[in-house]
């Protein structure tokens, strides 16, 4: 398990100099929406176009000389296996990225644009993430987990540290949820440092099996079908230490359709002028679903990432 919030602090001290502080933009229409005020977090201007960066690069520079000797294996639906070839590239380390056929093929392009080596595996994440434990196993590489080990979510907890250097009287924080990594760390750590916020978890109903597990008080093993929030699609990995961490920091849970999930993907473009994809649009989403129980609050929203295909977003657009 993490502890909070020492180890978020030791990931930054290690990454603060190579991960991008990105901008928290004040949002006058969605401010005016809650007669509140809303921030944007725009860590789809993080390098590789995801928060995704944060995580791999504090896991990578986590590593021993040994370690990285052996070099990294790790699985993606795009995004982290993007961070991963960045952090591999920028540390020189080896490795190779495990990739389910059903991928994204613009996330398929920007891992091998930075240099990550591909291998297709399986229909969903669970099932490339096996298959990268694995060769972990056979092949003494470091597995570099897309969320479940303390060090990813750590890295993903510099979110955090920044929004707290940046605003320090938050009352709500949105954030996408997929495996949980990116809540886990940026949840665990600010309620160390502002005890009264509020975490707001949002998923598609199309593949939303962190919050069903929840429900259930276990893990679930369920079937996801398409949806533009790509990025949190996909199961959760067996005794994964993000469930404990979710149920213990998440105080709302909200499920969006795919036409809820497009009309944030168009606000975000539209309204501030920021390309984004799925699960950023589904954060923006959850905050017009909840918009009169937030009214007059200061919320912050996690635009997590903004590698969208062209093909979709000309779907949205439409």
């Amino acid at each position: 398990m993490i502890t909070f919030p020492d180890e978020v602090q030791a990931a930054y001290s290690r990454s603060k100099n190579i991960i991008r502080k990105t901008p928290l933009d004040h949002s006058p229409s969605l401010s005016n929406i809650i007669d509140g005020d809303v921030y944007l977090k725009l860590d789809n201007i993080q390098k590789t176009g995801s928060f995704k960066f944060r995580g791999a690069i504090s896991k990578m520079t986590s590593l021993n000389e040994k370690q990285r000797k052996k070099g990294v294996v790790t699985a993606s639906t795009g995004n982290h296996g993007a961070a991963v070839s960045l952090s591999m590239k920028i540390l020189g380390i080896s490795g190779s990225i495990i990739v389910p056929e059903n991928i994204a093929p613009n996330k398929v392009e920007n891992i091998k644009n930075l240099g990550g080596t591909v291998e297709y595996f399986g229909n969903d994440c669970l099932e490339a993430e096996q298959r990268a434990q694995e060769i972990s196993v056979t092949t003494g590489s470091t597995y570099i987990s897309p969320y479940n080990d303390p060090m990813i979510i750590a890295g993903q907890g510099t979110i955090g540290v920044e929004l707290n250097e940046d605003l320090s009287n938050i009352d709500t924080v949105i954030v996408a949820v997929g495996g949980g990594g990116l809540i886990s760390g940026i949840g665990g750590y600010l309620k160390t440092v502002q005890p009264n916020l509020e975490m707001i978890g949002c998923s598609p109903k199309n593949s939303c099996v962190m919050y069903e597990s929840l429900q259930a008080g276990t893990i679930l093993d369920l079937p996801s079908k398409p949806t533009l929030s790509d990025g949190t699609a996909g199961g959760v990995e067996e005794n994964s230490i993000t469930f404990a961490i979710c149920k213990e920091i998440i105080n709302d849970f909200v499920l969006l359709s795919e036409d809820e999930i497009a009309a944030g993907i168009r606000n975000g473009l539209e309204d501030h002028h920021q390309l984004i994809e799925g699960s950023a649009g589904a954060a923006i989403a959850a905050l017009m679903k909840r918009k009169t129980e937030l009214n007059g609050k200061t919320v912050v929203i996690v635009i997590c990432g903004g590698n969208i295909s062209s093909n979709t977003l000309r779907g949205v657009l439409a």
